[in-house]
């Protein structure tokens, strides 16, 4: 089984439901044209194609130079353990490795707060610094 990163932003409505839905990110998948129109305005997404089907993406949002946003990093539940979202952090990380700040908000689950750490991240409280966040419909 071989896999094939690739930076695409013309990614079919289909898989990114596929995808979306299969993480539970129904927000997204309500209205597929936006988040289709998403895709395709990220500064930067990076696909994991397994024989074919779209088992992994990261989509960032960035000005390159100064501060790069992880938006999405998603991976298939049938590929996940295979180190694909792995590969996609660190591949994001050593394109942008002379920017300064790298940021993302997540999910306060285990897994989650492992795996980031394990790429390097620091949680706010551990940098003495805050974050905020509005969500809006």
């Amino acid at each position: 089984m071989e896999i094939i990163y690739t930076e695409e932003k013309n990614i079919s409505k289909d898989e990114l439901f596929s995808l979306y839905d299969d993480a539970g990110w129904s927000i997204y998948t309500k209205n597929l044209q936006k988040l289709s129109d998403a895709v395709g305005n990220s500064y930067l997404t990076i696909t994991a194609r397994v024989d074919g089907i779209l088992a992994g993406l990261i989509r960032i949002i960035s000005d390159g130079l100064t501060i790069v946003y992880v938006q999405d990093i998603l991976v298939l539940k049938q590929f996940k353990r295979m180190k694909i979202g792995t590969e996609l952090m660190k591949r994001v990380l050593e394109r942008f490795i002379d920017v300064r700040q790298i940021v993302l908000t997540t999910d306060n689950s285990e897994e989650q707060i492992k795996f980031y750490e394990s790429l390097g991240f620091k949680r706010n409280s551990e940098l003495d610094i805050n974050s905020f966040i509005k969500i809006q419909n």
